[in-house]
């Protein structure tokens, strides 16, 4: 277990830096177990009741442009952040936005799920997203049922995540958020919903057919019938546009085959070329700029490198 310097140090090289205010520092204990995978961090928490703070000070010395999820496991605990308060019972999630300042609260002993993602990783503009941070999403309606045990799920089975299934499961969990947040989104903004199946159904219509090298956009255009035009305007909307989302889903693709044991006897440029990468050079030059590794390093499992020490078990009869 961690004391609260121990977990304030562990806090910052785990996420991004925050103020760790416990209501008993001497007799605070607390633990952080993480696994990276694809970019995206999975990390469980538990201590005694304490507070948490990004300040404007701490986003001004160490910039963060990260989406946290948090899955309430066990106790209680409040998100504020743009104004708003959530407050988060088990199985509930919410999200909030690491460049902006936002504080926790736990005011008991508890234990959740913390997963960070990169910015660009939500199929979501900025603008769509700032409307859902400190926003409740129930363990028990609508797709809160599926994406909470999911979450949930994943946060049991560390050692999946660090296996040959790790990249997969990383990507079904951050689709899954991203449908989570869009329905979200359009059952409060009906207005919306005709122009988000478009651009949903664009999005199906580019991965059905990422491996082919010569799709372009007038060929996607053509499958959603709708003009290329049109098709450049929704993924505006979005904050992406057709070309960055067509190379960030190879690039995703890729790197789950260069983590698949099934793949293994394929080399990085049929890798590559199976996902629509015609030069090789390119190919890797575009990887390690979106994952800061070159596929070869991947391959060797250093994606997966972050070994934590196991979560120890945590009661709340023991935190008391």
């Amino acid at each position: 277990m961690l004391t609260l310097d121990e977990f304030q140090s562990a806090v910052d090289e785990s996420f991004v830096p925050l103020e760790i205010r416990a209501k008993h520092p001497q007799s605070f204990l607390g633990a952080i177990s993480q696994v990276e995978v694809h970019g995206v961090t999975f990390t469980e928490v538990c201590g005694a009741p304490h507070s948490a703070e990004r300040t404007a000070a701490l986003i001004d010395r160490q910039p963060g442009h990260y989406y946290k999820v948090s899955l309430q496991l066990a106790g209680s605990g409040t998100v504020h952040q743009a104004g708003r308060t959530v407050q988060l019972s088990v199985g509930d999630l919410t999200i909030y936005d690491a460049s902006r300042p936002y504080r926790l609260d736990f005011s008991e002993p508890y234990r959740l799920l913390v997963v960070q993602l990169p910015h660009d990783r939500m199929r979501l503009s900025s603008r769509a997203t700032e409307q859902m941070t400190a926003v409740r999403f129930a363990a028990g309606e609508g797709l809160g049922r599926v994406v909470s045990p999911y979450l949930a799920s994943l946060g049991e089975h560390f050692a999946e995540l660090r296996g040959p299934a790790g990249a997969t499961l990383a990507r079904n969990a951050v689709d899954l958020l991203s449908t989570l947040l869009a329905t979200h989104l359009e059952s409060s903004e009906r207005q919306v919903g005709p122009r988000r199946e478009l651009f949903e159904r664009a999005c199906e219509a580019i991965d059905a057919e990422l491996g082919d090298s010569t799709l372009t956009p007038s060929r996607i255009a053509e499958r959603v019938f709708i003009s290329v035009r049109h098709l450049h305007c929704l993924f505006s909307e979005q904050g992406e546009t057709v070309t960055s989302y067509l190379r960030h889903r190879r690039l995703e693709r890729c790197y789950q085959d260069l983590l698949d044991a099934n793949a293994s006897e394929l080399s990085i440029a049929a890798i590559g070329t199976r996902w629509g990468f015609k030069d090789a050079a390119h190919f890797s030059r575009s990887f390690k700029a979106a994952y800061g590794e070159s596929p070869s390093e991947v391959r060797r499992g250093l994606a997966t490198r972050a070994q934590a020490k196991p979560l120890p078990q945590w009661s709340t009869a023991r935190a008391a």
